[in-house]
């Protein structure tokens, strides 16, 4: 039982350093949650593990289940656009809705590739407003930057995103020329 109690002092004691850490990765609803999960995760350890590092297993816990949080988001994000594309497709023949179904994948797969080629900083801005809606002053407030670099990085954001789509674009369409230019042989 002593190891638990050194556990729980520990994370009582590193709580708001676990909060600074989860806040670099989830929106600001979401941080309380995780924290609190951590010290879930914390309380459900058998009595007989013994944890040779506990403020490192408890750092580690709490961006693990960050990450699942942003990983379980993602997939809910991409199922729910899957349903509304079936919704808007209904009265298109089958041909056009898998095509398009198909598209719009490669479209937002592309736009997830290039989010993910942001810088880190920019990500965090650009991603906080476009994805979760957030207003500048909260981004600002959330990173701890001015609220004009926030209104640099969502705009070199949207730039770089832009510029990366429009290449993804023009290689696909190369490609499926390409692609048709061999089947004609």
């Amino acid at each position: 039982m002593r190891e638990k109690e050194s556990l729980e002092s520990t994370y009582l004691a590193i709580r708001n350093g676990l909060i600074r850490a989860v806040s670099r990765l989830v929106p600001p609803k979401e941080i309380e949650d995780i924290v609190q999960e951590t010290y879930v995760r914390i309380c459900a350890v058998k009595k007989n593990v013994q944890i040779q590092h506990p403020r490192s297993f408890l750092y580690r816990t709490a961006r693990n289940l960050a990450l699942d949080h942003l990983k379980r988001a993602e997939t809910r994000t991409s199922v729910s656009m899957a349903d509304e594309s079936l919704d808007l497709d209904d009265y298109v023949d089958d041909v056009d809705l898998v095509y398009s179904q198909v598209s719009a994948a490669q479209e937002f797969e592309h736009f997830c590739e290039a989010v993910r080629h942001l810088p880190l900083q920019c990500r965090r801005a650009f991603v906080l407003k476009k994805v979760y809606g957030y207003s500048q002053k909260e981004i600002a407030d959330n990173l701890n930057i001015s609220e004009n670099t926030v209104e640099k990085h969502i705009a070199m954001g949207l730039s770089r995103c832009r510029q990366f789509m429009m290449r993804a674009a023009a290689n696909s369409t190369e490609e499926s020329g390409s692609d048709k230019s061999q089947e004609i042989q």
